[in-house]
């Protein structure tokens, strides 16, 4: 994650990846032991917030012209689509397929539902940073 731009530095794309895993793990552990549930109009929530953060995401980054932000925008994209994407998945499977919020498999799923939501989150917030121009 090397780019020239002295104002984007990975360092905040890293610290929400670290944040989202954390909060995936204390959240997948919350559910297994039955402290946490989602429910199901909460799932369509994130599914909807996913889909609208996409649209707003390709919307953003087309109309930035300068090849100077184009740089620092480039080592945040792959973490933002990862969330967005992985928000999409695990929400539509957390909504087509009944599993059992206490069993194991619907913990890990609900883990990654909050990883990937929390990543989308922090690294909209990085991509933001970025094309504002503001440094770490």
């Amino acid at each position: 994650m090397t780019n020239n731009c002295c104002t984007c530095k990975p360092k905040c794309t890293i610290l929400g990846i670290t944040a989202s895993v954390i909060i995936g793990i204390v959240a997948s552990l919350l559910t297994v032991t039955g402290n946490l549930t989602l429910p199901l109009p909460f799932v369509w929530t994130l599914f909807g917030v996913a889909i609208g953060f996409l649209g707003v995401t390709l919307l953003s980054v087309s109309l930035v012209r300068n090849s100077y932000v184009r740089e620092c925008i480039c080592s945040t994209l792959p973490a933002l689509f990862t969330g967005i994407f992985g928000t999409i998945l695990t929400a539509a499977v957390l909504i087509t397929i009944d599993i059992a919020a206490a069993s194991v498999l619907g913990a890990i799923v609900t883990g990654l539902l909050l990883l990937f939501f929390t990543l989308t989150l922090t690294t909209g917030a990085c991509l933001a940073k970025c094309i504002a121009g503001c440094g770490d």
